[in-house]
């Protein structure tokens, strides 16, 4: 099956494509020709202990680490086929189509409605009675509409963490992209919370596809379609998440998820 994961065949379409993907910080190699595919409708969980490149690789599918000086690139990331490093990309295209949600919630000090609206504001939208739909569906779609719809003026940050975290899910998909990312999303988030997001992510799955960088070795089993295992910078296995962790092919990754190594 990990040859169904970089070579997918026509039932699982691969939304995101690395190849032979390398990325530079200054002559630090970071991440060391990594091949992996993501597939469309599907929940990817990228693991590893700290420091292998996880994150580093999450963020370069939109290209968020272009915001670090001395980072330079070889390889391809492919977005429906298409190289996000092409010269001729459009970074603010691109993150509409491939939207963000941080490890902590960054909601922004404005009200609900404005912390939703933005984004869609950003890409020319301005009329109210289209711009009120983006907000009521996106707040619809991550489960807070009904909690807030009479709120909508009240600032951001008085809500929880958890509800913030959703919120900031809503602003990524206000842009109706086509993949989110989460990196740790759970992680400052209490039991309760996780498995309302993990909830939350498998209803998005429907529609989207999602990409979830995870410490947590029982959130990954449980809440992903399939796991990228990564360590010092480099892919070790991949296949579908039962797969992975049941019987996975490379003992590197066995003495991972059993705490043995990491």
């Amino acid at each position: 099956m990990k040859e169904a994961m970089e070579k997918p065949s026509s039932q699982v379409k691969a939304k995101v494509v690395a190849r032979d993907f390398r990325l530079y910080y200054g002559d630090f190699m970071a991440l060391k020709g990594l091949n992996a595919a993501f597939p469309d409708r599907s929940i990817t969980a990228i693991i590893g202990p700290s420091g292998c490149g996880k994150s580093t690789f999450l963020r370069s599918i939109n290209r968020m680490n272009d915001l670090i000086k001395g980072t330079r690139v070889e390889g391809e990331i492919l977005y429906e086929g298409k190289n996000v490093y092409d010269p001729s990309v459009d970074l603010t295209w691109l993150r509409s189509r491939i939207g963000m949600v941080f490890q902590r919630p960054v909601a922004f000090p404005l009200s609900i409605y404005d912390n939703v609206a933005c984004a869609p504001r950003v890409q020319g939208i301005t009329k109210k009675s289209e711009l009120d739909e983006i907000v009521e569906w996106s707040l619809r779609s991550v489960g807070l509409w009904d909690e807030v719809k009479d709120d909508l003026k009240k600032s951001a940050l008085g809500l929880s963490l958890g509800n913030q975290q959703k919120l900031c899910i809503a602003r990524a998909i206000s842009t109706n992209p086509e993949v989110i990312l989460l990196d740790e999303p759970a992680s400052a988030l209490d039991p309760i919370a996780t498995l309302k997001l993990e909830d939350l992510m498998w209803t998005l799955r429907e529609k989207y596809c999602l990409v979830i960088v995870t410490h947590n070795m029982q959130q990954a089993a449980r809440a992903s379609d399939y796991t990228v295992f990564m360590l010092g910078g480099e892919i070790v296995e991949v296949g579908p998440t039962r797969q992975v962790f049941t019987n996975p092919k490379d003992p590197r990754t066995e003495r991972y998820i059993t705490g043995k190594l990491g």
